[in-house]
Protein backbone atom coordinates (compact mmCIF):
# COMPACT_ATOMS: atom_id res chain seq x y z
CA UNK A 1 0.00 0.00 0.00
CA UNK A 2 1.38 3.39 -0.98
CA UNK A 3 1.57 5.62 2.08
CA UNK A 4 0.13 9.12 1.86
CA UNK A 5 2.17 11.24 4.26
CA UNK A 6 1.24 14.46 6.06
CA UNK A 7 3.97 16.48 7.79
CA UNK A 8 3.07 19.01 10.46
CA UNK A 9 6.03 21.19 11.37
CA UNK A 10 8.39 21.96 8.48
CA UNK A 11 11.33 23.18 10.51
CA UNK A 12 14.60 21.37 11.10
CA UNK A 13 13.16 17.85 11.46
CA UNK A 14 10.33 18.29 8.96
CA UNK A 15 12.73 19.43 6.26
CA UNK A 16 15.12 16.66 7.29
CA UNK A 17 12.59 13.89 6.75
CA UNK A 18 11.49 15.54 3.51
CA UNK A 19 15.07 15.45 2.23
CA UNK A 20 15.60 11.87 3.38
CA UNK A 21 12.45 10.61 1.69
CA UNK A 22 13.34 12.33 -1.57
CA UNK A 23 16.95 11.14 -1.62
CA UNK A 24 16.07 7.55 -0.69
CA UNK A 25 12.88 7.15 -2.71
CA UNK A 26 14.26 4.51 -5.10
CA UNK A 27 16.19 2.72 -2.34
CA UNK A 28 13.09 2.50 -0.13
CA UNK A 29 11.02 1.07 -2.97
CA UNK A 30 13.64 -1.48 -3.99
CA UNK A 31 14.63 -2.70 -0.52
CA UNK A 32 11.41 -2.31 1.50
CA UNK A 33 8.69 -1.99 -1.17
CA UNK A 34 7.91 1.33 0.51
CA UNK A 35 6.20 3.79 -1.80
CA UNK A 36 4.78 7.13 -0.71
CA UNK A 37 3.49 10.55 -1.63
CA UNK A 38 3.79 13.56 0.67
CA UNK A 39 0.30 15.00 0.27
CA UNK A 40 0.07 17.55 3.09
CA UNK A 41 2.48 19.91 4.84
CA UNK A 42 1.61 22.38 7.57
CA UNK A 43 3.82 24.96 9.26
CA UNK A 44 2.91 28.08 11.24
CA UNK A 45 5.63 30.11 9.48
CA UNK A 46 5.27 28.88 5.89
CA UNK A 47 1.59 27.98 5.64
CA UNK A 48 -0.45 24.85 4.92
CA UNK A 49 -0.48 22.97 1.61
CA UNK A 50 -2.40 20.01 0.26
CA UNK A 51 -2.41 18.02 -2.95
CA UNK A 52 -3.99 14.54 -2.86
CA UNK A 53 -1.64 13.37 -5.64
CA UNK A 54 1.52 14.62 -3.94
CA UNK A 55 3.14 17.98 -3.23
CA UNK A 56 6.17 19.49 -4.95
CA UNK A 57 8.49 18.90 -1.98
CA UNK A 58 11.74 20.03 -3.71
CA UNK A 59 10.14 23.40 -4.44
CA UNK A 60 8.73 23.65 -0.91
CA UNK A 61 12.16 22.89 0.55
CA UNK A 62 13.62 25.71 -1.53
CA UNK A 63 10.98 28.12 -0.26
CA UNK A 64 11.45 27.06 3.37
CA UNK A 65 15.24 27.40 3.19
CA UNK A 66 14.74 30.91 1.80
CA UNK A 67 12.33 31.64 4.68
CA UNK A 68 9.52 32.27 2.19
CA UNK A 69 5.88 31.32 2.61
CA UNK A 70 4.60 28.44 0.51
CA UNK A 71 3.08 29.53 -2.81
CA UNK A 72 1.95 26.25 -4.40
CA UNK A 73 -1.04 24.06 -3.42
CA UNK A 74 -1.81 26.41 -0.52
CA UNK A 75 -4.97 25.57 1.42
CA UNK A 76 -7.00 27.64 3.91
CA UNK A 77 -7.44 24.57 6.13
CA UNK A 78 -6.05 24.81 9.65
CA UNK A 79 -3.90 21.99 11.00
CA UNK A 80 -6.70 19.86 12.44
CA UNK A 81 -8.81 20.22 9.29
CA UNK A 82 -5.77 19.38 7.17
CA UNK A 83 -5.33 16.18 9.18
CA UNK A 84 -8.96 15.16 9.06
CA UNK A 85 -9.85 16.11 5.49
CA UNK A 86 -6.66 15.11 3.67
CA UNK A 87 -6.18 11.67 2.17
CA UNK A 88 -3.09 11.13 4.32
CA UNK A 89 -2.68 7.67 5.83
CA UNK A 90 0.06 8.70 8.26
CA UNK A 91 0.85 11.91 10.12
CA UNK A 92 4.42 12.96 10.96
CA UNK A 93 3.86 15.28 13.94
CA UNK A 94 6.99 17.43 14.15
CA UNK A 95 5.83 20.67 15.76
CA UNK A 96 7.48 22.26 18.78
CA UNK A 97 7.59 20.43 22.10
CA UNK A 98 5.62 21.62 25.13
CA UNK A 99 6.17 19.35 28.14
CA UNK A 100 3.73 21.30 30.32
CA UNK A 101 0.51 21.16 28.28
CA UNK A 102 1.56 19.13 25.25
CA UNK A 103 0.79 22.13 23.05
CA UNK A 104 -1.13 21.83 19.78
CA UNK A 105 0.64 18.53 19.10
CA UNK A 106 -1.81 16.73 21.39
CA UNK A 107 -4.75 17.97 19.30
CA UNK A 108 -2.93 16.97 16.12
CA UNK A 109 -2.21 13.44 17.32
CA UNK A 110 -5.73 12.93 18.62
CA UNK A 111 -7.28 14.17 15.37
CA UNK A 112 -5.11 11.84 13.30
CA UNK A 113 -5.77 8.75 15.41
CA UNK A 114 -9.50 9.44 15.61
CA UNK A 115 -9.48 9.72 11.79
CA UNK A 116 -7.86 6.30 11.49
CA UNK A 117 -4.45 7.64 10.53
CA UNK A 118 -1.10 6.38 11.82
CA UNK A 119 1.08 8.82 13.76
CA UNK A 120 4.85 9.00 14.00
CA UNK A 121 6.39 11.78 16.03
CA UNK A 122 9.57 13.19 17.52
CA UNK A 123 7.50 15.47 19.76
CA UNK A 124 8.00 14.58 23.42
CA UNK A 125 4.79 16.37 24.52
CA UNK A 126 2.19 13.80 23.38
CA UNK A 127 4.56 10.92 24.17
CA UNK A 128 5.36 12.01 27.73
CA UNK A 129 1.94 13.32 28.71
CA UNK A 130 -0.57 11.17 26.82
CA UNK A 131 1.15 7.96 25.70
CA UNK A 132 -1.22 5.48 27.37
CA UNK A 133 -4.30 7.32 26.13
CA UNK A 134 -3.03 7.61 22.58
CA UNK A 135 -1.78 4.02 22.43
CA UNK A 136 -5.24 2.82 23.50
CA UNK A 137 -6.90 5.05 20.90
CA UNK A 138 -4.52 3.86 18.17
CA UNK A 139 -5.20 0.23 19.03
CA UNK A 140 -8.95 0.82 18.93
CA UNK A 141 -8.64 2.30 15.43
CA UNK A 142 -6.23 -0.34 14.15
CA UNK A 143 -3.42 2.15 13.55
CA UNK A 144 0.05 2.82 15.00
CA UNK A 145 1.39 5.50 17.35
CA UNK A 146 5.20 5.34 17.01
CA UNK A 147 7.58 7.63 18.86
CA UNK A 148 11.15 6.43 18.30
CA UNK A 149 12.43 9.96 17.68
CA UNK A 150 11.31 11.29 21.07
CA UNK A 151 14.13 9.85 23.21
CA UNK A 152 17.54 9.93 21.48
CA UNK A 153 16.76 11.19 17.97
CA UNK A 154 17.96 8.52 15.52
CA UNK A 155 19.73 6.34 18.07
CA UNK A 156 17.38 3.31 18.30
CA UNK A 157 16.29 3.18 21.92
CA UNK A 158 12.64 2.12 21.78
CA UNK A 159 13.22 -0.12 18.78
CA UNK A 160 16.16 -1.73 20.61
CA UNK A 161 14.00 -2.55 23.62
CA UNK A 162 11.16 -3.92 21.50
CA UNK A 163 13.36 -5.64 18.91
CA UNK A 164 16.85 -7.00 19.64
CA UNK A 165 16.25 -7.02 23.41
CA UNK A 166 12.86 -8.71 23.12
CA UNK A 167 12.79 -11.69 25.47
CA UNK A 168 14.93 -9.95 28.07
CA UNK A 169 13.40 -8.52 31.19
CA UNK A 170 14.69 -4.97 31.52
CA UNK A 171 14.97 -3.86 35.13
CA UNK A 172 16.77 -0.56 34.65
CA UNK A 173 17.52 2.00 31.95
CA UNK A 174 20.09 4.56 32.94
CA UNK A 175 22.04 7.07 30.94
CA UNK A 176 22.72 10.38 29.25
CA UNK A 177 19.54 11.68 27.66
CA UNK A 178 20.44 15.31 27.00
CA UNK A 179 23.29 16.19 24.67
CA UNK A 180 23.42 19.87 25.65
CA UNK A 181 24.20 19.20 29.30
CA UNK A 182 26.64 16.43 28.40
CA UNK A 183 28.53 18.88 26.21
CA UNK A 184 28.53 21.45 29.01
CA UNK A 185 29.82 18.98 31.60
CA UNK A 186 32.53 17.86 29.18
CA UNK A 187 33.76 21.44 28.83
CA UNK A 188 33.40 22.21 32.54
CA UNK A 189 35.67 19.28 33.30
CA UNK A 190 38.31 20.99 31.13
CA UNK A 191 38.11 24.06 33.34
CA UNK A 192 35.38 26.31 31.94
CA UNK A 193 32.89 27.68 34.45
CA UNK A 194 29.16 27.12 34.09
CA UNK A 195 28.22 30.55 32.70
CA UNK A 196 31.01 30.57 30.13
CA UNK A 197 30.22 27.11 28.80
CA UNK A 198 26.50 27.87 28.66
CA UNK A 199 27.26 30.86 26.41
CA UNK A 200 29.36 28.65 24.12
CA UNK A 201 26.59 26.01 24.03
CA UNK A 202 24.10 28.70 23.02
CA UNK A 203 26.43 30.04 20.33
CA UNK A 204 26.83 26.52 18.93
CA UNK A 205 23.07 26.01 18.86
CA UNK A 206 23.11 23.23 21.47
CA UNK A 207 21.26 25.34 24.05
CA UNK A 208 18.28 27.62 23.49
CA UNK A 209 18.22 31.29 24.46
CA UNK A 210 16.23 30.04 27.46
CA UNK A 211 18.21 26.92 28.41
CA UNK A 212 15.98 25.92 31.34
CA UNK A 213 14.59 22.77 29.73
CA UNK A 214 18.10 21.37 29.29
CA UNK A 215 20.09 22.60 32.30
CA UNK A 216 17.33 21.97 34.86
CA UNK A 217 16.81 18.44 33.56
CA UNK A 218 13.26 18.88 32.25
CA UNK A 219 14.05 17.55 28.77
CA UNK A 220 15.61 14.42 30.27
CA UNK A 221 12.66 14.05 32.65
CA UNK A 222 10.27 13.91 29.69
CA UNK A 223 12.36 11.17 28.11
CA UNK A 224 12.51 9.17 31.35
CA UNK A 225 8.71 9.36 31.50
CA UNK A 226 8.45 8.03 27.95
CA UNK A 227 10.79 5.12 28.72
CA UNK A 228 8.85 4.27 31.87
CA UNK A 229 5.58 4.18 29.95
CA UNK A 230 6.78 2.25 26.92
CA UNK A 231 9.63 -0.01 28.00
CA UNK A 232 8.53 -0.63 31.59
CA UNK A 233 4.80 -0.43 30.93
CA UNK A 234 4.33 1.83 33.95
CA UNK A 235 1.84 4.73 33.89
CA UNK A 236 4.30 7.25 35.34
CA UNK A 237 3.42 10.90 34.93
CA UNK A 238 6.09 13.48 34.25
CA UNK A 239 5.51 14.89 37.74
CA UNK A 240 6.32 11.47 39.24
CA UNK A 241 9.93 11.73 38.02
CA UNK A 242 12.25 13.49 40.46
CA UNK A 243 14.40 16.08 38.71
CA UNK A 244 17.58 18.02 39.42
CA UNK A 245 19.74 19.80 36.85
CA UNK A 246 23.40 20.77 36.54
CA UNK A 247 23.23 24.44 37.55
CA UNK A 248 24.74 23.85 41.01
CA UNK A 249 27.79 21.88 39.90
CA UNK A 250 30.88 23.91 40.82
CA UNK A 251 34.54 23.77 39.72
CA UNK A 252 35.26 22.25 43.13
CA UNK A 253 32.76 19.46 42.39
CA UNK A 254 34.49 18.83 39.08
CA UNK A 255 37.90 18.65 40.71
CA UNK A 256 36.67 16.33 43.45
CA UNK A 257 35.22 13.88 40.90
CA UNK A 258 38.44 13.90 38.88
CA UNK A 259 40.57 13.14 41.94
CA UNK A 260 38.32 10.25 42.95
CA UNK A 261 38.28 8.67 39.47
CA UNK A 262 34.77 9.78 38.55
CA UNK A 263 33.13 12.04 35.99
CA UNK A 264 29.95 14.09 36.35
CA UNK A 265 27.05 13.16 34.10
CA UNK A 266 23.40 14.20 34.11
CA UNK A 267 21.78 10.79 34.45
CA UNK A 268 18.20 9.90 33.66
CA UNK A 269 17.07 6.63 35.18
CA UNK A 270 13.97 4.46 35.19
CA UNK A 271 14.11 1.38 37.39
CA UNK A 272 11.82 -1.47 38.40
CA UNK A 273 12.26 -2.91 41.90
CA UNK A 274 9.77 -5.49 43.21
CA UNK A 275 7.34 -4.48 40.52
CA UNK A 276 7.47 -0.77 41.37
CA UNK A 277 8.81 1.58 38.70
CA UNK A 278 10.47 4.86 39.61
CA UNK A 279 12.12 7.57 37.54
CA UNK A 280 14.72 10.21 38.27
CA UNK A 281 17.01 12.79 36.69
CA UNK A 282 20.05 14.09 38.58
CA UNK A 283 23.78 14.75 38.23
CA UNK A 284 25.84 11.73 39.27
CA UNK A 285 29.52 10.96 39.63
CA UNK A 286 30.02 8.02 37.25
CA UNK A 287 33.16 5.86 37.70
CA UNK A 288 35.58 6.18 34.80
CA UNK A 289 35.38 2.40 34.31
CA UNK A 290 31.70 2.63 33.30
CA UNK A 291 30.87 2.97 29.57
CA UNK A 292 28.76 6.08 30.24
CA UNK A 293 31.78 7.92 31.61
CA UNK A 294 33.49 7.85 28.22
CA UNK A 295 30.57 9.47 26.40
CA UNK A 296 31.66 13.05 25.80
CA UNK A 297 30.28 16.08 24.00
CA UNK A 298 26.72 16.39 22.65
CA UNK A 299 26.16 12.62 22.59
CA UNK A 300 23.55 10.41 24.23
CA UNK A 301 23.99 6.95 25.74
CA UNK A 302 21.83 4.49 27.63
CA UNK A 303 22.64 1.33 29.57
CA UNK A 304 19.91 -1.32 29.68
CA UNK A 305 20.16 -3.73 32.60
CA UNK A 306 18.70 -7.07 31.53
CA UNK A 307 18.26 -10.50 33.06
CA UNK A 308 19.73 -12.48 30.15
CA UNK A 309 22.48 -10.22 28.77
CA UNK A 310 23.46 -8.16 31.78
CA UNK A 311 24.21 -4.54 30.90
CA UNK A 312 23.89 -3.44 27.27
CA UNK A 313 24.98 0.11 26.41
CA UNK A 314 24.09 1.99 23.22
CA UNK A 315 25.76 5.27 22.25
CA UNK A 316 24.70 7.65 19.49
CA UNK A 317 23.51 11.12 18.48
CA UNK A 318 20.68 12.60 20.51
CA UNK A 319 19.71 15.42 18.19
CA UNK A 320 20.13 16.71 14.66
CA UNK A 321 18.27 17.30 11.43
CA UNK A 322 19.11 14.04 9.68
CA UNK A 323 19.44 12.00 12.87
CA UNK A 324 15.90 12.79 14.03
CA UNK A 325 14.63 12.53 10.47
CA UNK A 326 16.08 9.01 10.42
CA UNK A 327 14.01 8.11 13.50
CA UNK A 328 10.88 9.22 11.67
CA UNK A 329 11.94 7.12 8.67
CA UNK A 330 12.39 3.99 10.80
CA UNK A 331 8.84 4.34 12.14
CA UNK A 332 7.45 4.87 8.63
CA UNK A 333 9.24 1.71 7.48
CA UNK A 334 7.79 -0.21 10.45
CA UNK A 335 4.28 0.84 9.45
CA UNK A 336 4.95 -0.18 5.85
CA UNK A 337 6.32 -3.58 6.91
CA UNK A 338 3.23 -4.31 8.94
CA UNK A 339 1.16 -3.86 5.81
CA UNK A 340 -1.12 -1.00 6.70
Amino acid sequence: MKQKIAILGFGTVGQGIGEILLSKKNFLKEKYNFEFDIVAVGDFAYGNCYNPDGLDIPFMLEEAKAKKKFTKDVTPWDNVTLIKESNATVLCELTYTDLTTGGPAIDHVRAALESGKHVVTSNKGPAALKYAEFKKLADSKGVKFFIEGTVCAGTPIINLAEGPLAGCEISKIRGILNGTTNYMLTEMEKGMDYNAVLKVAQDLGYAEADPTGDVEGYDARGKVTILANIVMGAPLKITDVTCKGITKISPADMEHAKKEGYRWKLIGCVEKIDGVVTGSVAPEMVPLSHPLAGVMGATNALTFTTDLLGDVTIVGPGAGRMQTGFAILTDLIRINKEGK
